[in-house]
Order: C-alpha cells, then structure tokens, then sequence
C-alpha cells in the first residue's frame, strides 16, 4: 500500500476553489488502495467561507491533520491574510512530524497558496521524501508585465508575492519530481524561463469532472431552496470570480446581448459569487459594463460567494451556462467540465489563440465564439445569434467529443495516481543533488 501526504492549506469545510482538485480526487485515491494524510490548516479566522456540506464528502479513510494558524485578528494588522504564511510554521512543523513517524512514498502539493510549496524542497533534503508539484494558477506570473495589461492588484503585497516567487519558484520546482499544470501555457512558461526544465517530467492535466458530486445534486434537488429565479425570461448564468482581465470577454456578451434583444425577448443573466471578498463586502464587477452597453436590466450580479454545490445547482437549473475567457491566453478555467457535464447548452467567449478556446475546441460541447478584443463586431454578430436562440428556446447543448469520458472526475484522479506512483520511485540526477541528499530509505513491506 503506498502512502501519500497531501498538502493542502485550504480544505473542507472551507470552501477555496483550490481544494477541489484534491477533494474530488479523495475517492478515487481510496477506492485504489492507496493511504492517504491531509496535511491542512485549523485556521481560527478563514477568508474564504465555510461550506459543511463539504466536509461530506471527505472518505472516512483519510486522515486529516490540522495544525495551527495564526489569526487574522492579529497580522491583519500587518496586512498579511494568506492562510499559507499565517501557517507556514506550523505546516513546517506538523510535516517534520508526519515524516518523522512513519514512512510517506511521497508528498503531493495541489494549491494556489504558492507560500507552502518550498516545504517539498525542505522535507526532500531532510526526510528524503519525493514530491510533486500541481500548479493550478502561474506562481511568478508575467501578465501584469505585459504591454496593456492592467495593473497588478494588491499593491506591495502583490510586490512582495511576486519578489518572492522570483528567488523560489525555481529553487523549489528543480528538486520536484514532477509538475503537473492545468495549463500548457504554464509549463512553456517555465521552460523558457529555467533551461533546465526542459528536461524535468511535467503533465498538463486539466481539472476533471465532478461527476459524484453532480450526482448528489441531482439526488437531492427536490429539497434544495432556489438559487435562480424561476420563470420569465430565460436564464443565462455564471458562477466564479470576474476580474478586470476578463473585461473584453463580457464587453462582448453585453454589446451581444444589446444586439439580441432588438427583434424580440433576450435572456437574462446571472453573475454570481464575482467576488472573493468576505460577505457582503464584494463589488460588482459587471454592473457597470452593463449599463453601459445599455443591458443593464437584463444583468443580476451577486459578488458574494454561494455554497459549492449551490454552484453545482445552478449549473443543473440554468438554461444555458457561461465560460468567460481571460486576457491571459494561457488561462483555462476549471469550470468548464462542470458546465459541459451538467448537460445544460453552454456559451462560451474565449481570446482568439487563447489555451481556452484551444481546449474547448477540443472538447467540444460549447458554442463557442472567439474575438480579437471588445470591439471584435464578428464576435459580437455571433453571440447576439446565440442570444437571440436561447431566449426562443431553440438553444441546444453540443455533442462533446470522444475525448470527454477520459476527463471525468475518476479518470483524471488515475492519472494523478500514475504520476504520484511514478513520483515514489524517482531520484536526482548526480548534478541535482545538494551536498546534504539523503537517498530515501527502502520502503517497508506491505
């Protein structure tokens, strides 16, 4: 039986939309008989909000370590609230002690709390373990620093994130045993930016399906409240972050839907959970487009974040479903198996050239339409088509590819289990190894 550590600051019942590639990989992992710790965070004062329903789906088989964490009540003063650096100690600490007590085959890191993942470089050098890195966003990200784009959020925090990431993102991947991305795009990134890495194993794997977890949904709608409003117009909906990158690709569904609702009805839509921000402190991030493309009506924003499987219904209910592209060509959501397995027609506007529309194109299943910018008229022409087939009802889901049944929540979780297997037995080469490289002890018999 191998046994596998998880680090994950973020986990059940916090809902973080990073924790979900492990959370829905957890089955699988004990279905095929492997050990499995999750080493996460007991943090007194989340940012992101609590969902217990999550905590459901959690196999009794696992075991979950918390370790402390310093409020938010105290280094909010210093504007730290990254659960990873009010942690980072305590991870430390609390893996020393899972690696001291018993033999791990390896260490897998799956999160967007970049500041923890150092750890695998620290515990290779001090307990010999392997480890294996899953990018799901760009850890040192070179967006903000193209021409046009616009500026970086955070301010001196995002400075110093980033001051950071340049002294370790390198240090820490070049001792991995594997990286595995959600996105092409990140892992050319690398390959220019280290010359090194073109050699190092990397796997781009996509977040897969949650087939389980639409299947409780769809068991239980009955007895779940409303999340949409019922009757009327027909109903177009997203659910997830809306930032300032993904401007062009909603400046083109409002002049669309300006366009749509000319000759007759036009849907309506419905953002919701735009906003990371705590309840009832986000801002509308679409609103105002809205109304300037004169669609203002027809818009219903709700920055604050919904339950997770409140996500999932929405998804289930809707007419059709949304998949906003970013100016960022190498970003590809995790939502769109979601949206595709729900079975509902699915909108999509993506960059022309962008891994998005890439991988859609691929997938098939989306109406799928492409601009050069906001002001792409073409583009415009075709989501107002689009538009106008949704409120007459006529809007029907795409047949998906072949390809689809090997992106389901099982089947991709037993891809990241033959990474992770092939992780366990892997070692540096000569010129890798620090001065102080342990070769790891022989594992014991089952």
């Amino acid at each position: 039986m191998k046994r596998l550590l998880i680090v994950s600051p973020h986990f059940p019942p916090v809902n973080a939309p990073d924790l979900q590639r492990v959370r829905m990989s957890l089955p699988r992992f004990v279905e095929r008989g492997w050990e499995v710790t999750v080493l996460t965070v007991d943090d007194p004062t989340p940012v992101a909000p609590l969902d217990p329903e999550l905590a459901a789906t959690i196999p009794a088989a696992v075991r979950v370590v918390r370790v402390r964490c310093l409020s938010r009540r105290w280094t909010g003063r210093l504007g730290v609230n990254n659960v990873a650096w009010r942690a980072f100690p305590f991870l430390l600490a609390g893996g020393r002690r899972l690696l001291r007590g018993r033999r791990f085959d390896v260490v897998y890191f799956s999160t967007t709390m970049f500041a923890v993942l150092p750890l695998g470089r620290l515990w290779r050098a001090l307990h010999g373990v392997p480890y294996v890195i899953d990018l799901q966003d760009p850890w040192l990200s070179d967006f903000h620093a193209v021409a046009g784009a616009p500026p970086p959020p955070g301010g001196w925090k995002y400075r110093v994130a980033q001051g950071l990431a340049r002294l370790l993102e390198g240090w820490t991947l070049r001792r991995a045993a594997h990286l595995v991305s959600v996105s092409a795009g990140y892992v050319e990134t690398l390959r220019r930016r280290y010359p090194w890495f073109a050699a190092r194993p990397a796997t781009v794997l996509p977040f897969g399906s949650p087939d389980r977890d639409l299947a409780r949904v769809r068991a239980t709608l009955d007895r779940r409240p409303p999340v949409l409003p019922g009757g009327g117009p027909a109903r177009l909906a997203y659910v997830g972050r809306l930032g300032a990158d993904m401007g062009p690709a909603l400046a083109v569904l409002f002049a669309g839907l300006a366009r749509a609702r000319t000759p007759g009805p036009a849907p309506t839509v419905h953002l919701l959970g735009t906003s990371y921000a705590p309840a009832g402190t986000g801002r509308p991030s679409a609103t105002a487009l809205a109304e300037a493309a004169g669609v203002g009506a027809l818009v219903r924003e709700s920055p604050d974040r919904i339950p997770y499987f409140a996500a999932l219904q929405v998804l289930l209910q809707a007419d059709a479903n949304l998949i906003f592209g970013s100016d960022d060509a190498a970003y590809v959501p995790s939502k769109i198996l979601p949206a595709l397995a729900a079975g509902r027609p699915v909108l999509a506007l993506a960059p022309r050239g962008s891994q998005l529309a890439h991988r859609l194109a691929e997938l098939g299943g989306a109406h799928l339409v492409t601009f050069s910018g906001p002001d792409d008229g073409a583009a415009v022409f075709a989501a107002a088509r689009l538009l106008q087939e949704l409120a007459a009802g006529r809007l029907a889901p795409l047949p998906a590819s072949a390809g689809l049944a090997a992106q389901s929540g099982d089947a991709v979780a037993d891809r990241q289990l033959a990474i992770l297997e092939s992780a366990c037995t892997w070692t540096l080469s000569a010129e890798d190894r620090p001065p102080d490289f342990r070769a790891p002890p022989a594992a014991p018999a089952p």
